[in-house]
This record gives C-alpha cells, sequence and structure tokens, in this order.
C-alpha cells in the first residue's frame, strides 16, 4: 500500500525549494523501490519551516521541515514514510503550538487537502454555505451576513451585510460581484494562500453574494504578479462551472452565476474599488469621485459588490455555521477571526488566524518568536505600506478595528510587518511618501503632489536643512493630504509619516544638530 505525502504547491513554499523537494522525493522513491503518493497541498503558513513534508499514516499526518531537495535521501533512509525520529521531525503537524492554538475558520482548509479536489473540499464542509443560501433565499442570506458582524477584510471594514443590503436595494437590473484580489501591501499574502490553497471557497463566497443581491455575473481581479493563483484559480472556476455550482443552474436551483477572471494592471492604485473598476472596464486605473458609491453604480454603471478575497472566502462558514456562531468570536465591533500575516525582521514568519483581540505582543513573541536577529523589536507596521508604526510601548493593543484607530492606527489587511532597533524611521516615513509619489494615479492634487514635496521635505531633513521648519511643512502637507485626497492612498499615507514622528522623534531630530 502506498503512503500519501504532502508537499505544498502555494508560491510561498515555491518560492523556499518545495517543487525541487517534490522532485527529489519522485525520483529517490523510484530509486528506492519506495510506494508513495505525492499530493500537492496549500501551504499552512508557517514559513520558516517551508518546504514542509507530511507524511500521512495511522497517526494522522506526520511534518517534517523545512526539507530542502538535498535531505531527502536521508529522510528516507532514516525511515520518514514510516514517520521516524529525525532532527527534521516535527511531529503530528495540527498538534504543533502555532497551528493548535489558532482559530481558523477561513483557513479550515488550507494546506490539509489537495486545492483542486472537489471530493475533499466537499468532505470538509464545502458547499454547505451555498446550498444553505439557496434555501433561504437573497433576504434572508443578506440578514445572515448582516447578523454575523461580518466587515470587510480589505481595509475599510465597512460592514459586509450592509454594502450587500444596499445593492439589493437597487432598481430592478444588471448587479455584478467585483473580487477584489489585488493583494499589494507589503507584508500581505493572505488572500495569494486562500486562492491557492482552497480557491473553491472563494468561488462558492461569490455564488453566495450573487444569489444575495440578484447578480450572474461576477469578476476578480487579480494581481498579475499571482501566477500561481490564476492557474489554480482559473482551474477551481472550470472544475467547479462542470460540477454546477457556477453557471445556469446552481445546484440544480435554476438561479445563474459565473465568475471571469481577470488579470490587473500591475499598479497599487487598482487595489481601490473605484480605480478597479475602471481596470475591469478596460480603462486606465483612476480613482472615482464618489457619490456614487459602487453599490449605488458600480462596474459597468450597474450596482455592484466589491469585496476582497478574504471577505467573500469567510461567508460560507458563516452561512454553513450561522451568524450566532460565527459572532461567537472576537469582541465590541470586530467580531470573527482575521488572518494576521507576520513578516519582516520575524522568527517564525507566516500566516494566524485567531479572534479578533489577540494584542500585537501574543502575536510577535508567542507566535513570531522575536525578531530573526535577536535584537529587540522596535517598530512594528500594521495594515501594509499605508499603515501607521507602533512603538513597543503600544504592544499591547488588542489587534481589532477600534482599539487601533483609538491610537491612530488601522488594522487594515492584516500584515504586520516587524523592525528591530536598528531601522531608521525617518527613512521608513520617507519611504511612505516616495511609495505614494510612485504609485499615485495622478488625478488628485494632494496626493501627487503633497508626496513628492513630503519626500523632498523629508530628505532636507536627513541632510539637516532647516529641521524644525520641514518638520512643521511635512505635518502641514499631511494634514492636507488626510483631508482633501480623493482616496485612501493620498489619505493613507500620512499614517506612518505622522507615527514615526510622533513615536521616533529622536531619528528626526538628532540629524542636523546646529542648523
Amino acid at each position: 500500500m502506498s503512503t500519501r505525502v504532502w508537499v505544498p504547491r502555494d508560491a510561498g513554499a515555491l518560492a523556499l525549494g518545495a517543487e525541487a523537494t517534490a522532485r527529489r522525493l519522485r525520483a529517490e522513491a523510484r530509486a528506492t523501490g519506495a510506494d508513495i503518493e505525492l499530493r500537492r497541498n496549500g501551504s499552512r503558513g508557517l514559513y520558516w519551516l517551508e518546504p514542509l513534508v507530511e507524511v500521512e499514516g495511522a497517526a494522522g499526518r506526520i511534518a517534517y521541515g523545512p526539507v530542502t531537495e538535498r535531505e531527502v535521501p536521508d529522510l528516507l533512509a532514516a525511515g520518514m514514510l514510516q514517520g521516524a525520529a529525525h532532527p527534521l521531525r516535527i511531529g503530528p503537524i495540527e498538534q504543533h503550538p502555532w497551528l493548535a492554538t489558532q482559530q481558523r475558520l477561513t483557513f479550515s482548509r488550507v494546506g490539509r487537502i489537495d486545492p483542486l479536489d472537489l471530493g475533499a473540499w466537499r468532505a470538509e464542509g464545502g458547499g454547505r454555505g451555498l446550498a444553505r443560501a439557496l434555501e433561504l433565499g437573497p433576504e434572508a442570506t443578506v440578514n445572515e451576513v448582516v447578523e454575523s458582524g461580518l466587515r470587510g477584510r480589505g481595509g475599510a471594514a465597512f460592514p459586509t451585510g450592509i454594502k450587500w443590503q444596499t445593492v439589493q436595494r437597487q432598481p430592478p437590473g444588471q448587479r455584478y460581484i467585483a473580487c477584489n484580489a489585488d493583494e499589494g501591501d507589503s507584508g500581505t499574502y493572505s488572500d495569494r494562500m486562500l486562492m491557492e490553497g482552497d480557491p473553491f471557497a472563494l468561488i462558492e463566497g461569490m455564488a453566495i453574494a450573487g444569489i444575495a443581491v440578484g447578480a450572474t455575473r461576477g469578476f476578480v481581479y487579480l494581481r498579475v504578479e499571482y501566477p500561481h493563483a490564476f492557474e489554480v484559480l482559473g482551474a477551481a472556476i472550470a472544475a467547479a462551472r462542470a460540477a454546477g455550482l457556477l453557471g445556469a443552474d446552481l445546484l440544480g436551483s435554476g438561479r445563474s452565476f459565473d465568475i471571469e477572471l481577470r488579470l490587473g494592471a500591475g499598479a497599487y492604485i487598482c487595489g481601490e474599488e473605484t480605480s478597479m473598476l475602471e481596470s475591469l472596464e478596460g480603462r486606465r486605473g483612476e480613482v472615482r469621485v464618489r457619490p456614487p458609491l459602487p453599490a449605488e453604480k458600480g462596474l459597468f454603471g450597474a450596482p455592484t459588490v466589491v469585496n476582497n478575497v478574504i471577505t467573500l472566502a469567510t461567508v460560507p462558514g458563516i452561512l454553513a455555521g450561522g451568524a450566532a456562531a460565527y459572532r461567537e468570536f472576537g469582541q465590541a465591533r470586530s467580531r470573527g477571526t482575521l488572518p494576521l500575516q507576520l513578516a519582516g525582521n520575524i522568527r517564525r514568519g507566516g500566516l494566524v488566524e485567531r479572534a479578533f483581540g489577540l494584542t500585537v505582543r501574543e502575536l510577535l513573541e508567542v507566535y513570531g518568536g522575536g525578531s530573526a536577529s535577536g535584537r529587540p523589536i522596535r517598530a512594528v507596521q500594521i495594515g501594509g505600506p499605508l499603515g501607521a508604526y507602533l512603538p513597543a510601548s503600544q504592544f499591547d493593543t488588542p489587534l481589532e478595528y477600534e482599539s487601533l484607530a483609538a491610537i491612530g492606527a488601522m488594522l487594515g489587511h492584516g500584515g504586520v510587518v516587524a523592525f528591530d532597533d536598528t531601522v531608521d524611521m525617518l527613512e521608513m516615513a520617507r519611504y511612505a511618501m516616495e511609495f505614494c509619489a510612485h504609485e499615485s494615479c495622478g488625478k488628485c492634487t494632494p496626493c501627487r503632489v503633497g508626496s513628492v514635496r513630503g519626500a523632498e521635505a523629508l530628505d532636507r531633513i536627513g541632510r539637516g536643512e532647516d529641521r524644525d521648519r520641514q518638520i512643521a511643512l511635512v505635518e502641514e502637507l499631511c494634514d492636507t493630504m488626510l483631508q482633501a485626497s480623493l482616496c485612501g492612498l493620498g489619505g493613507m499615507a500620512p499614517y506612518p509619516v505622522l507615527s514615526a514622528m510622533k513615536h521616533f522623534p529622536e531619528d528626526f531630530r538628532r540629524r542636523g544638530a546646529g542648523h
């Protein structure tokens, strides 16, 4: 009887050598006569242990890692296929503290199944949310999402059910579902992991949204730098269509919904919802003036639900288990769980899905294990390149929307990037302005001009030129950008700048003494 061996096909694992490991496993098994069934899964998100190889047996799945191709012969000789002891043996993967202490709802199947195995997906609960939505009907489905307290996981944190209600209540006619999969924030990769590890979750969520608001067509706007996600998601859409999960007759219900996969334009600004809609329509990605909101007049002028990958992939679990069960997770107005992504100068980088309320310190120390360099963590940026910097004095802040807003920060897409005490916060502030200048669509003056002038002023501070006046100028520019920018790019670029100036003033003041 063959032994089933799992090696991830996730892009993060591939970048760390998973494909070479898989090839070597096949070759060594043939050479030694070992009978293995090599299966590919998504990464479980323990990236410091990738490539992670799992051997399935009577005791469950025994993990070894990180397994490079060089270690394969030694592992096989040591009895890896029998779960034998070895320095790289991690043990039963589900019992690993990193995973065992998580609350994986949206990511419950990621890493556990072959992403394109519909049978395994169904056996693990796939399709139950869609079946219940068809049973409930549009209005009750929307109410279930409203009652769950789910808020958009793309950054703005707008209540998902309220957005769906707005689209549902528009005059009869064409409606669309637009999935924003243009994941571009630094230190974020949960969208990619989900699409590569459980693409049917996203497809099911979009189909439920279509049923809820009366949309028959959906679009996935996928980041162009995600070729592996494009391949997996494209194959999953085709398989779902063949199985009746998409198309003219969803699960025999007579309802119609289908999905088209589109590659993005390669611009950060297209992650902003109205710029994404412009790009989907074939135009240059530029921010639209609002109102009207996309829920009223969106793609091709029709009412459109715009949600990101994690939001939509969370919906099936809510429908399958009920809104009340989902609300049991989290606290205050932050309900459910959020996949947090640890990156930067961190010892154990990876994906952590926990209920809202985990503190920054717990995330950094319990899951992250401190800095990779072994030096103290001085600053953490949460929410992508436009997120605020938190000093160590704020590390006990809970990771939930209101607590972070109260200290002038935001949770965004859940990216958490750590920096040790060698970081130069003036340089980080300058990078935020430079990033904004580079990625601006150019439509509004505060963003287009303010970011350039801000970067120039920060350069002068770095050179010690007229320091106090330049600091005042940066603060004034930030205020203008906050108040007058058309979208979140210009409106949020001041967050990292102002937080760096507030919490790390020594990095701005130590330059140019005597000037």
